[in-house]
């Protein structure tokens, strides 16, 4: 894996980043923290990550070194006196991060928020002033920025309840109705996305048997699936421990049942199902990408049953038609609207 600019500039800074009891937060494996280790070699580091791909590469680095967690909130019997912030897409998500840490932090703890320019870093000092003392720009450098600060004691609230920042929201399709619940930086938050209503509408006209929603996000799709089709049963995926406990807050509050998990793309699938359904993410954090969904319709033709089919949305740019036609079967569109096709295709 090649050293990410995020991970060349803390590097560079190491002289700032000496601790006793340092937490990473959503950092990657991927050259500072063994860099780190080499210079804190007495540190007791914890690793925070909410990404199952991050979390998986860092544990299976580091495991007898560090400790390391996968979850939509942090807990842990240490009190750290350095933080260190991967800047988050969203900054809802960012006061989130604040808020959950904060029992955890020495009076004194110094906070490090390092991110691309591009991602929204540049606005640290204003989003953080009731949480840091002094949080000003330390360096520049590679495309990113480093920013740091003192915790402010006196603002310090230490009393953290995740039921506190679920967003609900409800949503009529087709008269079905459903109430979705979702954590900051979980796709579509605050409403309902208009790739995936279009989904939506264009699901297959009969469902039952075994279905998997890849990339669940809050579980729209999944709830509607489950409502309309009762005789479905429901698995979940997703790579963010956010999107998988807003999933199962939402399940609940339609009284349904399904299976959440996190994968790293198909790594922890090992089922067949009789329908696919997807809104494939392509971003990773603040970055582009499309490898995990790309991965996905390469490898998805092997959990899919005789007769199976899978449904798709996808942003019209995305070149995902050619990809399904080679490694799932022949693909049709069904329908392009507003930005966004609906492909399908029956095994």
């Amino acid at each position: 894996m090649s050293t990410s600019n995020i991970s060349q500039i803390l590097v560079r800074n190491s002289e700032l980043l000496s601790a006793k009891t340092p937490l990473f937060i959503n950092l990657m494996a991927d050259g500072f923290i063994e860099n780190y280790l080499l210079d804190n070699p007495n540190a007791k580091i914890s690793c925070h990550n909410t990404n199952f791909f991050d979390y998986e590469a860092i544990k299976n680095k580091y495991n007898s070194q560090i400790n390391t967690s996968f979850n939509s909130e942090y807990k842990t019997a240490l009190e750290h006196d350095l933080v260190i912030i991967n800047f988050p897409k969203s900054k809802d998500e960012l006061a989130f991060t604040f808020a959950m840490i904060a029992p955890y932090l020495s009076d004194n703890a110094k906070v490090i928020l390092v991110g691309e320019k591009k991602g929204g870093i540049q606005s640290s000092p204003k989003l953080t002033e009731n949480f840091l003392q002094g949080c000003q720009k330390v360096d520049a450098a590679r495309h990113c920025l480093i920013f740091a600060g003192i915790v402010n004691a006196e603002n310090l609230n230490k009393n953290f309840n995740i039921e506190d920042w679920f967003k609900t929201y409800q949503i009529n399709i087709n008269n079905i109705s459903l109430t979705i619940a979702s954590l900051p930086g979980v796709f579509s938050q605050k409403k309902l996305d208009v790739g995936t209503a279009l989904l939506l509408d264009n699901l297959p006209q009969s469902m039952q048997g075994k279905v998997l929603d890849f990339g669940c996000g809050a579980g729209v799709i999944s709830c509607f699936i489950g409502k309309k089709f009762e005789s479905t049963q429901l698995d979940l995926l997703d790579v963010s421990a956010l999107a998988i406990t807003s999933a199962q807050r939402t399940l609940a509050l339609n009284n349904l049942s399904g299976n959440v998990f996190a994968s790293n793309s198909l790594s922890n699938v090992a089922g067949k199902y009789q329908h696919i359904v997807s809104n494939p993410p392509f971003h990773q954090g603040t970055k582009t990408s499309y490898q995990a969904s790309e991965d996905f319709l390469r490898g998805i033709k092997s959990h899919i049953i005789p007769r199976g089919d899978i449904t798709i949305v996808a942003n019209s740019f995305l070149q995902y038609l050619p990809i399904m036609h080679e490694h799932i079967g022949t693909t049709k569109r069904l329908i392009s609207k507003q930005g966004f096709n609906i492909y399908h295709c029956k095994k």
